[in-house]
C-alpha cells in the first residue's frame, strides 16, 4: 500500500561512517573471489525519472524516489560464479519507515525496508544469480529514500529442518477432519505446493471457471472465501448475503479445501461513508486501543457481538464436518484495517481474545489458525498459530518465488510453522520455488482482476498471471489441484 511521506532533512555523519566501513570489504568490482562478497555503488547505475546522484564530503548516493511510475535506479552487477547470494542494499530513509521494491533483471524479488536516516543495510536472502551480468533496480513504492550501494554475499545453506512441522495444533484436540487435513498439509510441505483461489462465487464462480478454462480442466485445491457479509453491521444494513458458508460446504463435499479471511466491518456505531467499507481504518471512527484498555466498554460489547455472529457461522461449518484454514485479523501491521490501526499491543489483545472465545468458549476445534499480521513483531505466539502466511502482490507477470519473504517468515519463531502465500497477485513459478528450496505450502490468488479479464465474464486475464503460465504451473506434478486431494473426510 503506497504511502506518501514528506521529505525530511538528510543524512548524518553516521551515514558516512557506515558507508566507509562497507567500502572496506575486500572485494574488487565484478572479479573478486566469490567468498569475499561484491559491492556495487549506486552512482554507477542508471537513474530514471526523478532520481539523481547527490554528493556530500566526497560521498555519493542516489535520491529522488517519489513517483512510483518513473523513479528508480538500476545498478549493473557482475558475478563470476552462479549460485545463491544474499543481496544487501545500503540505504537511508528521508523520514520514517519506508518500503520499496528491489528488482533483479526486471523481476520484483522483494521489499527493501528503511527506518533510519543514516545508512543501514536492508537484505533479501537467497537470490539466484547466473554467472555474468545482471541488473539490480531499486524502485519506488513509499519512496523517499537514499541509496548508496549494493552488496552481494554468498548465501548460507538452508536449514535441514525447514519443512519439519510439529504435530501439535493450536486448538488442541481437533475434529477428525481438521486433524486429517493438518496432517496431510504437513506431509505435503516441502514436497508439493497446494494451489488456491479466492472466488466469492464458490465452486463454479467466475475465477474458478477462468482457471478451468486456462488450464484445460483443473480446479484449485483451496477455495478462498470471506466472512465479511456475516459482520453484524452488514446484516443490519441489509447488504449481507448467506453465500460463503454454503459455498464452503459444497467445496469440501466435492473434495476441496476452504480458507476464510474476515474483512471485519466495524460495528454500525463507528461507520463512516461508505458503510460497506467499514473494515478500512479511514472509513471507521473505531479506536481499538480505547476498546481494549476499557475506555470504550460499549465498543467492547459490540465487538463481542460480532465475534458471536462469526462463531455461529464457523459452527455451521463444524457441524457440517468442514475444517477451515482460518485467517482472521489479516495484514494488521499495515494499519489500513482498523484492527491494526491502534498498533501491535491492541491488535495482540484482540487476537488473543478472539482465539480464546472461538477455541475455548465455542469449541471450534475445526479451525487451523493462520497468522497473517505481516510484521514478525506482531506474532501472537506458537500456541495460537498453526500456519504463518503473508500476502504478496509483486506486480504484473512476476513469477519470482519471493524467496526472501519465505525465509524471513521461517524465522518468525523457533518453532517450525508451515509458510504459505495466504494471498498473491501473480502465481509463483513452482520450478523456481523448488530450485531455490523455498517451497510455499500453498498459494491463494486474490480474485477479480488478478484472474479475470472482466468481472462479468470467465475469460482469464492476462494482466497478472498469463494463461499459458497458469496452464504450465497447474500442469506441474508438484502442484496440488482439487482432483489430487485424497479423501480427508474418513469414516470417523
Amino acid at each position: 500500500m503506497a504511502v506518501s511521506v514528506r521529505q525530511r532533512q538528510a543524512k548524518t555523519m553516521i551515514l558516512a561512517g557506515i558507508f566507509l566501513l562497507l567500502m572496506l570489504i575486500p572485494a574488487a568490482r565484478g572479479a573478486a573471489d566469490k567468498a569475499e562478497g561484491l559491492v556495487f555503488e549506486a552512482e554507477s547505475g542508471v537513474c530514471r525519472g526523478g532520481t539523481v546522484v547527490r554528493e556530500d564530503a566526497g560521498i555519493s548516493w542516489v535520491e529522488g524516489f517519489k513517483d512510483p511510475e518513473t523513479d528508480s535506479v538500476s545498478i549493473p552487477v557482475t558475478v563470476a560464479e552462479e549460485g545463491f547470494y544474499d543481496v544487501t542494499v545500503v540505504l537511508a530513509s528521508m523520514g520514517g519507515h519506508k518500503e520499496n521494491p528491489l528488482l533483479l533483471d526486471g523481476q520484483n524479488i522483494g521489499t527493501l525496508v528503511a527506518d533510519e536516516t543514516g545508512f543501514t543495510g536492508s537484505s533479501l536472502e537467497h537470490q539466484w544469480f547466473g554467472e555474468g551480468e545482471h541488473e539490480l533496480s531499486v524502485g519506488t513504492s513509499w519512496g523517499y529514500i537514499r541509496v548508496d550501494a549494493v552488496q552481494l554475499t554468498p548465501s548460507g545453506e538452508l536449514s535441514d529442518d525447514l519443512y519439519r512441522i510439529p504435530e501439535k495444533m493450536a486448538v488442541g484436540e481437533a475434529t477428525p477432519e481438521a486433524r486429517r487435513l493438518y496432517d496431510w498439509l504437513r506431509e505435503c510441505y516441502g514436497k508439493k505446493i497446494i494451489s488456491g483461489q479466492f472466488c466469492d462465487g464458490g465452486m463454479y464462480g467466475l475465477e474458478n471457471q477462468a482457471i478451468w478454462r486456462a488450464t484445460g480442466g483443473s480446479y484449485p485445491a483451496i477455495l478462498g472465501l470471506d466472512m465479511m457479509e456475516y459482520s453484524t453491521s452488514r446484516v443490519e444494513k441489509g447488504g449481507a448475503s448467506d453465500n460463503a458458508v454454503p459455498h464452503a460446504i459444497e467445496y469440501w463435499e466435492k473434495g476441496g479445501i476452504v480458507t476464510f479471511c474476515w474483512h471485519w466491518n466495524a460495528p454500525s456505531k463507528y461507520l463512516k461513508t461508505p458503510w460497506y467499507s467499514g473494515f478500512y481504518t479511514k472509513y471507521t471512527t473505531l479506536s481499538l486501543s480505547k476498546i481494549m484498555n476499557g475506555q470504550d466498554p460499549e465498543g467492547y460489547d459490540l465487538l463481542m457481538k460480532d465475534i458471536d455472529a462469526i462463531a455461529a457461522q464457523l459452527k455451521r461449518l463444524k457441524d457440517a464436518g468442514v475444517p477451515v484454514l482460518w485467517r482472521p485479523l489479516h495484514e494488521a501491521s499495515g494499519g489500513w484495517f482498523w484492527w491494526g490501526a491502534s498498533g501491535k499491543d491492541a491488535y495482540l489483545q484482540l487476537y488473543h481474545l478472539l482465539f480464546d472465545r472461538l477455541t475455548n468458549e465455542y469449541g471450534l476445534n475445526n479451525l487451523i489458525w493462520i497468522w497473517n499480521a505481516q510484521s514478525p513483531a506482531w506474532y501472537p505466539g506458537d500456541d495460537e498459530v498453526d500456519i504463518i502466511g503473508t500476502d504478496i502482490y509483486p506486480g504484473e507477470h512476476v513469477y519470482d518465488p519471493q524467496s526472501a519473504a519465505f525465509l524471513q517468515l521461517s524465522k518468525v519463531t523457533d518453532t517450525r510453522k508451515m509458510i504459505i502465500l495466504s494471498e498473491n497477485g501473480c502465481v509463483p513459478d513452482p520450478e523456481l520455488a523448488f530450485r531455490n528450496g523455498t517451497v510455499w505450502g500453498s498459494w491463494c490468488t486474490w480474485g477479480g482482476e488478478f484472474v479475470l479479464k472482466s468481472s462479468k465474464f470467465n475469460k482469464p486475464s492476462e494482466q497478472y498471471t498469463e494463461s499459458k503460465k497458469l496452464k504450465e504451473f497447474y500442469a506441474d506434478e508438484r502442484v496440488v489441484k482439487r482432483a489430487d486431494i485424497p479423501d480427508l473426510k474418513g469414516s470417523d
